[in-house]
């Protein structure tokens, strides 16, 4: 848990301090080329920082070889068409979702989204590799040792906490996606994509690549339907619109299957370990010797 700890907390450090700097170059919109660029490189090193301490932690822990082996998940590509296509298609099989239920609850459609679906595949297809910044901290080297403390099911949702928290500049810094929108709904949809990352993860033996495809995919097809507000609301406010409410409804049904059935898992610490597992897969079970 010290290694945790320190992960956790050099992240938030790096990443906010980032974005806040960010902030205060770029003030109230300065278009020049100088802070433009200094604004760029503070928001990817805020973005990257999960896996810039975890390759530093592991470095420091385990040598160039450890680090090597945390990189080695992230082009690990587990055989099974149908992970892809889960990986690919679950925010938007969600976001479909909502809508049907939002025309059954008032009467109407809600408003969808204008991107094309190639402008989507090319987005995800890009923004994938990017994914690494958070993935090989997130679900790389903090999700593991978490599931040995608090079984699998607990730790995806402690980090899906921990994932939605450290977001949270975003909904008060000018200039976000997030500003102005509900951070509780988004940590109540955030957790439970977690757990369906964690899942995901666990049933691929350890791929990187695998929520990393998914994570590309959530953030361009989250708004196949939009669920965003008018921003200008408190961040901590509830009023978020009805397809957001139904979108966290239908996250939370999925997440409670894949908590029953990671029930009694944990991930082995040593990435050359990872496998999937059965229910009763002894290694795997809480509590196995």
């Amino acid at each position: 848990m010290p290694r945790l700890w320190s992960f956790f907390s050099l992240t938030f450090v790096v990443s906010w301090s980032a974005w806040i700097g960010r902030s205060a170059v770029l003030g109230t919109g300065d278009s020049r080329p100088l802070p433009q660029a200094i604004g760029g490189f503070l928001y990817i090193l805020g973005v990257f920082a999960p896996a810039l301490v975890a390759l530093f932690l592991t470095t420091r822990a385990e040598g160039r070889a450890g680090a090597l082996g945390l990189l080695r998940r992230t082009i690990k590509a587990p055989a099974g068409a149908r992970w892809y296509v889960l990986a690919v298609t679950y925010m938007a099989a969600v976001k479909l979702g909502a809508a049907v239920l939002h025309r059954l609850a008032v009467g109407h459609w809600p408003p969808f989204g204008q991107e094309s679906l190639f402008i989507m595949a090319i987005a995800m297809l890009f923004s994938t590799p990017v994914q690494a910044g958070e993935e090989l901290g997130w679900r790389g080297y903090a999700l593991s040792p978490l599931s040995v403390r608090f079984g699998l099911p607990g730790a995806s949702i402690v980090l899906g906490v921990v994932w939605a928290c450290w977001h949270l500049p975003f909904f008060f810094l000018p200039g976000n996606d997030k500003t102005g929108q509900s951070f509780p709904v988004y940590l109540v949809m955030v957790t439970a994509l977690s757990v369906a990352m964690a899942w995901l993860y666990w049933r691929t033996d350890g791929s990187l690549l695998l929520t990393m495809l998914m994570h590309a995919a959530i953030n361009n097809t989250k708004d196949i339907v939009p669920s965003g507000v008018p921003a200008g609301s408190p961040a901590f406010f509830l009023g978020a619109s009805l397809v957001a409410w139904l979108s966290a409804a239908i996250l939370w049904a999925c997440a409670v299957y894949f908590l029953v059935r990671m029930r009694g898992v944990k991930l082995p610490v040593d990435p050359q370990e990872a496998r999937p597992a059965s229910p009763g897969d002894v290694y795997t079970r809480l509590g196995a010797e």
